[in-house]
């Protein structure tokens, strides 16, 4: 009987330390959009997943956005600070489920959707 406890012990400790939060990934983004987005797991010394805006005060074009994983001590804080004599705030938002900083959709814009929809019916009419 104690052998199976043992075997159960050893069995329940491997799926413990083989779990690994799963996070979504922007290396680089724009104004809220991933170019290169994929997943990672996370690793002891980053447990949570996070989603970052670096808005540049410059411009209210100029935004960045940023995925992964990120230890507990920099979660759910805002920095400022210069780079170049330009003034930037970073914006960071974590969470602590799979995949919970959300995949960012990039959205047509109206002018391709419309020209889209323009051409369709203008093909129907010409048959």
């Amino acid at each position: 009987m104690t052998k199976l406890i043992w075997v159960c012990a050893a069995l329940m400790a491997m799926f413990v330390t083989g779990e690994s939060l799963i996070c979504h990934t922007c290396r680089m983004g724009f104004k809220g959009r991933c170019m290169y987005s994929s997943t990672e797991n996370c690793t002891d010394s980053q447990p949570s997943c996070f989603s970052a805006d670096i808005a540049f005060n410059i411009s209210q074009f100029m935004s960045l956005h940023h995925q992964g994983c990120m230890p507990l001590s920099l979660c759910n804080k805002t920095e400022s600070g210069t780079l170049l004599t330009a003034g930037y705030t970073i914006t960071r938002a974590c969470c602590s489920k799979d995949r919970c900083n959300g995949a960012t959709s990039i959205h047509i814009p109206l002018t391709a959707a419309l020209g889209t929809t323009l051409m369709a019916i203008w093909s129907t009419w010409s048959l």
